[in-house]
């Protein structure tokens, strides 16, 4: 039951870092496996492979914490071939409600992610305060043209995993910023192999390299720095925004379908505008209260 329970939570790891927007870094923090998984990971390295030699792959399978891994590794890419599909079909058929959602699920982890912060007010929300004016910067440049060059999408695996490890940056906004999100997932779609392993290969590097920086970072400035991504996690909320605007075409599909830029605009405030949203943003807000307190039980 452990492990399905660990296989469940990498499953919803998975699904969230797949929508622009939404962190599976946010998902691990309130599943309560966010500092296990940071240690584990930078627990990795040339050592590793030293003592493999030595020990034996049962031993380090042990010492290296691999179970928890492979489980959890499991149930992301689990989520990530089942769900790729059915997420882009969402964001074609429904974007507001699908946005509304996880506008709900972010709203609620922001006090889950605060309540590790043992700074004193003024602290607290300066800090607060930095990490939205960051996240408010990432999220508000514009998205650059897009390229499937394996290149260019190992390089962007790699600046994407890192934001995936912090609750509040989405990677897979980041993947939309750099203009690779739309050839990841058609990747992943279609089982491009020599795409998605280019994409791998650069988000592995950049997983154990960033880990141990952010463990390091953690271990030191611990409130400091969940303070900073809870402002993180606020300042994501604009991308979120469930209401939004065409402002002009990025790009074109090969099916004829238009990628558009989008910004924030308001509803109409009509019973069919708004319960739907507000339907869509209760759901998700109750998913991660639930999640929250299962964690804890």
């Amino acid at each position: 039951m452990d492990w399905c329970r660990l296989a469940a939570k990498g499953f919803a790891m998975g699904a969230a870092d797949l929508v622009p927007g939404v962190s599976g870094g946010t998902v691990a923090f309130i599943a309560g496996i966010y500092d296990e998984l940071l240690s584990t990971i930078a627990g990795l390295g040339i050592e590793t492979l030293k003592d493999l030699s030595k020990l034996g792959v049962k031993k380090v399978w042990s010492k290296y914490n691999f179970s928890f891994l492979a489980v959890l590794g499991l149930g992301l890419i689990s989520a990530v071939i089942a769900l790729s599909g059915s997420i882009h079909w969402l964001q074609v058929q429904y974007p507001t409600e699908l946005r509304a959602f996880f506008f709900g699920l972010v709203i609620a982890s922001a006090p889950i992610l605060a309540r590790e912060v043992r700074l004193t007010k003024v602290r607290k929300y300066v800090m607060v305060l930095f990490g939205i004016a960051i996240a408010v910067m990432i999220t508000s440049l514009p998205p650059a043209v897009q390229s499937d060059s394996p290149l260019f999408l190992c390089i962007s695996g790699a600046i994407a995993i890192c934001a995936m490890l912090l609750p509040g940056i989405s990677g897979s906004f980041i993947l939309l910023i750099l203009g690779a999100y739309t050839p990841v997932i058609t990747a992943l779609s279609t089982f491009d192999v020599l795409r998605i392993g280019a994409f791998a290969v650069g988000a592995f590097a950049g997983l154990l390299s960033f880990s141990r920086l952010l463990t390091s970072i953690l271990k030191k400035y611990h409130s400091t720095t969940i303070a900073l991504l809870t402002g993180f996690l606020l300042g994501s909320l604009h991308v979120l925004w469930p209401w939004k605007r065409k402002i002009e075409i990025l790009y074109t599909h090969s099916d004829g379908r238009a990628e558009w830029l989008l910004g924030n605009t308001l509803p109409d405030f009509s019973p069919t505008d708004m319960m739907p949203i507000i339907f869509s943003v209760t759901l998700g807000a109750l998913l991660v209260t639930a999640l929250d307190r299962y964690s804890r039980t």
